[in-house]
């Protein structure tokens, strides 16, 4: 009998539970596999290369008996609970187009409450890359064997064994001039790292400083990237930690892609024809900085406020608390590279195709103009341009003031557009007002209240009420039971597909409904048979 259960997740990596018979073990981790299965060394007929003829699977592949299941991406199936051992995988590193395409069918053919194990994989340079993919559970041999080779194993690649002498290290291993023992410590340490950085929500951002050392693993993650419908599943809709873009594949997270696409296709801006687009600032929101403030009394609500910014293209006023816009770090160098440009001006495109405006006001300069001249030219818009040096200068705020003389003034919907990016609906927020500061702050109805506001991630939180103006979408359907705490995925019997992890969502069944946040995305929730599927703040018996 085996069961895995993961508790946390990052993107495809999970931090989770595996037991099998007496043995609880917890990963991901490398461990001494033998011991955990001890009949996996007398298996026969799995280790099938990767890239084989599918008759040779069909005909002689198998599994194998009790576990780890063995699966191969032309046969990849188990039960939920399993440990799946895919034999080979370290063969895949050196193509990243096949390693993203067999992991992809893997991952769509087994269920998610299965340990994934990567035999004779796991180097301290490649253990980063494969929790990134989804893997949990390795053993020492693919150390052991460099150390057999004289190869000397860091974070940042194999070396000749001679640098152990050099203090690069100053592990027991080395101390002791014993070569397999810091390479297995080597390989502890870095799967230690990882591990701190999957609790903490921020696995990219190791994974893009680690792929440096290998153009594979640089190819394998922007391949990973360019799979946007199957990372984009497995990733948080919001965090409450910055989100650092300090790499060129920054701009290519699924993240960044997810809240441009949202922006274009769901957002519902304020009402009104003119659009004035303005430059970021280091200080998030935006509206706190100083620049802003100087910004938002000169445009005096005569104008949609659009903030153009690298790497998230746009950030209309009404989200700039929503993640990540409110959470995003990029070094500042003034230089926006041709890539760049192109990428931002094509969200700037779609953007004004779908939501046109009369006036296009650009109080830009550098690459965030040459952004907005290339959109404008793309879409039609005659752009006008009112800097005279920094945005900042009072040449240029004067400008600005006169660019919107005799336009009406409005007031920027908070509320619709938050509600619209982060449900895909739009709702008549007339009666409707945001209160509080800061940390505490609320859409009420008069002195009812229909959604509280995470500080964290910017993200509302509705009540039963506020789930009264979301009329559909973002439902969890449960069975005949009254929740008493947290929704479990067994109970789930349906759930709208676009739920992601960090979700807000209305859980309905026939003898009670429940709000809260979850857990799991909607694949999950439906594939899989335990965990904490929806987290409950609040429950309604009918």
């Amino acid at each position: 009998m085996s069961r895995y259960e993961a508790v946390k997740r990052d993107g495809l990596a999970r931090i989770g539970t595996y037991e099998h018979e007496e043995a609880s073990v917890s990963l991901p981790a490398a461990l001494d596999t033998d011991a955990l299965f001890p009949t996996l060394r007398d298996r026969a007929l799995s280790n099938v290369p990767l890239a084989i003829d599918p008759a040779f699977v069909e005909n002689y592949f198998s599994p194998g008996e009790g576990q780890p299941v063995t699966v191969h991406p032309l046969a990849a199936s188990a039960e939920s609970g399993d440990c799946i051992m895919v034999a080979n995988w370290h063969t895949a590193e050196k193509n990243p187009r096949n390693y993203v395409g067999w992991l992809a069918a893997m991952k769509e053919k087994i269920l998610p409450d299965t340990a994934w194990y990567a035999p004779a994989a796991a180097l301290p340079s490649t253990a980063c890359l494969l929790v990134y993919s989804g893997f949990d559970l390795f053993d020492y041999r693919a150390v052991d064997l460099a150390s057999a080779q004289k190869k000397f194993c860091l974070s940042e690649g194999e070396f000749p064994a001679s640098l152990m002498e050099t203090g690069v290290c100053g592990c027991e291993g080395c101390r002791e001039g014993d070569l397999l023992r810091h390479n297995r410590l080597a390989l502890d340490r870095e799967l230690a790292l990882v591990r701190h950085y999957v609790e903490a929500g921020r696995l990219r951002e190791l994974m893009e400083a680690r792929c440096r050392t290998d153009a594979a693993q640089v190819g394998i993650l922007r391949f990973l990237d360019r799979n946007y419908a199957f990372m984009e599943r497995s990733l948080p809709v919001a965090r409450a930690i910055p989100m650092r873009a300090n790499t060129a594949e920054s701009q290519n997270r699924s993240e960044v892609r997810r809240f441009a696409d949202r922006v274009i296709e769901r957002f519902v801006p304020t009402r009104t024809d003119v659009a004035v687009l303005l430059p970021c600032s280091a200080r998030k929101p935006y509206s706190l900085s100083r620049s802003h403030r100087l910004f938002v009394n000169t445009v005096n609500r005569r104008a949609h406020e659009l903030i153009v910014t690298s790497p998230l293209g746009l950030v209309p006023r009404e989200l700039e608390r929503v993640y990540p816009a409110a959470h995003y770090d990029v070094p500042v160098t003034g230089y926006w590279d041709r890539e760049e440009c192109a990428f931002i001006a094509d969200i700037l495109t779609r953007y004004f195709a779908a939501h046109p405006y009369r006036r296009v006001i650009a109080h830009l300069e550098g690459g965030a103009l040459t952004v907005a001249e290339m959109a404008a030219e793309a879409c039609g818009i005659d752009l006008e341009v009112t800097c005279k040096g920094h945005p900042t200068a009072p040449g240029s705020l004067r400008a600005l003031d006169a660019a919107l003389e005799g336009e009406r003034r409005i007031q920027t919907d908070t509320i619709r557009g938050t509600v619209s990016w982060q449900f895909a609906t739009d709702i008549n927020t007339k009666g409707l007002q945001l209160r509080g500061r800061s940390m505490q702050m609320a859409v009420l109805r008069g002195k009812q209240q229909l959604f509280s506001i995470d500080a964290g991630t910017g993200l509302f939180r509705p009540t039963f009420e506020g789930w009264d103006l979301i009329p559909e979408g973002y439902r969890v359907r449960i069975d005949s039971f009254v929740p008493q705490g947290d929704v479990l995925a067994p109970g789930i019997t349906a759930c709208d597909p676009r739920i992601r992890e960090g979700d807000e969502v209305l859980v309905e069944g026939p003898l009670a409904i429940a709000t809260g946040r979850a857990t799991m995305g909607a694949d999950e929730m439906l594939r899989s048979k335990r965990g904490v599927a929806v987290r409950v703040r609040k429950t309604q018996k009918f």
